[in-house]
């Protein structure tokens, strides 16, 4: 069995770990054996004191491989700082995003690979072989792709709430996300250089010749959205015979984690898991949904994706078990789509 999932963030990590417990545990032999090949996102990837980092796939890598530190869920677990300290007494920016000093080798290592002409696929791979994720972790892409907010102009009333922030300029992600909490309105995304990029080896053969695709409940629009914005792969999606299950991130109007809504609102679209649906409504096959918002969803998705699953079943990841058991479900629901033509 060849599962294949497009994921990001924390959120999507964690549901991965989930997935392969689910996988080991089940009676049949198919799903015990099964291969599994996740594409992350790279668009949150941002070069930071001369280091090159990719927080998604180090997200997916270290969870899997047992080294996140579990109460963040995010970043090498019993880290320190010095490094970082030492920064910030030099006065050397950015202090906002700090680099843990175990995560620091794992950027060394990578921008080495990179400096030396190695692709990001190699440097990945590279770093996998010390964290044995149970996966084939894949970039979406090789080439360098990076999500850019629009900030509103804040009032300046506002700005001490905000870092000083005055808005009205393009900033990273990472300086969105990281240092102003997406607290200051976006009035754009751009994952700039996506619309040029290319898949990176494997991808999307792992799309196509998968038995099941999964999207976790990750961030729609700067995680997967990311990874669909690549050529090629939302329409090997649309094509492959595989069914295609996602997990709502959304619970009754409110993201289960982050700041997704923000997210959303930046592309107005409601934060609904019913409205999320509609981003994929052209290759979705089945969503998970919290239990009261299954009739929302279904009646939102009846006309943009008339085919389209909605089941309602818990979703919040309290635990391993829990999660084990929602990425059963969404398997369960992937099994039960199988074979059956998509809608057009």
């Amino acid at each position: 069995m060849r599962v294949t999932a497009l994921a990001g963030g924390v959120g999507g990590a964690r549901f991965l770990r989930g997935l392969l417990a689910a996988l080991r545990a089940s009676p049949d032999p198919a799903r015990r054996d099964a291969v599994v090949t996740v594409v992350s996102n790279t668009a949150d990837d941002v070069t930071l004191h001369g280091l090159r980092v990719c927080p998604d796939l180090d997200s997916v890598m270290y969870t899997l491989g047992g080294g996140i530190d579990e109460q963040r869920g995010w970043g090498r677990s019993e880290e320190t700082s010095g490094v970082a300290d030492e920064l910030a007494a030099y006065g050397q920016e950015p202090t906002w995003f700090t680099l843990g000093d175990k995560d620091i080798a794992t950027h060394l290592v990578r921008t080495r690979m990179l400096a030396q002409g190695r692709t990001l696929s190699e440097a990945t791979a590279e770093l996998c072989r010390r964290w044995r994720p149970g996966v084939r972790l894949l970039p979406m892409t090789d080439d360098v792709v990076e999500t850019h907010v629009d900030l509103a102009p804040v009032p300046e009333a506002e700005r001490a709430a905000h870092d000083g922030e005055a808005g009205g300029r393009r900033v990273h992600f990472q300086e969105w996300w990281v240092r102003l909490h997406a607290a200051v309105p976006a009035l754009a995304l751009e994952p700039v250089g996506a619309a040029d990029a290319r898949p990176a080896p494997g991808v999307l053969e792992a799309v196509a010749g998968a038995d099941v695709v999964v999207l976790p409940p990750s961030n729609p629009v700067v995680s997967i959205g990311t990874v669909l914005a690549v050529p090629g792969v939302r329409e090997a999606l649309r094509t492959s015979a595989a069914p295609v299950v996602g997990v709502s991130p959304v619970i009754g109007g409110a993201p289960v984690r982050g700041m997704a809504d923000a997210c959303l609102a930046a592309i107005g679209v409601p934060t609904t898991a019913g409205a999320v649906a509609g981003l994929y409504a052209d290759f979705l096959d089945g969503w998970l949904v919290a239990e009261d918002d299954a009739e929302q969803a279904r009646a939102t998705t009846a006309a943009s994706a008339p085919g389209l699953v909605v089941r309602g079943r818990p979703l919040l990841m309290s635990g391993p078990r829990a999660t084990a058991e929602l990425a059963g479900a969404a398997l369960d629901l992937a099994a039960e789509l199988a074979g059956r033509e998509r809608a057009a």
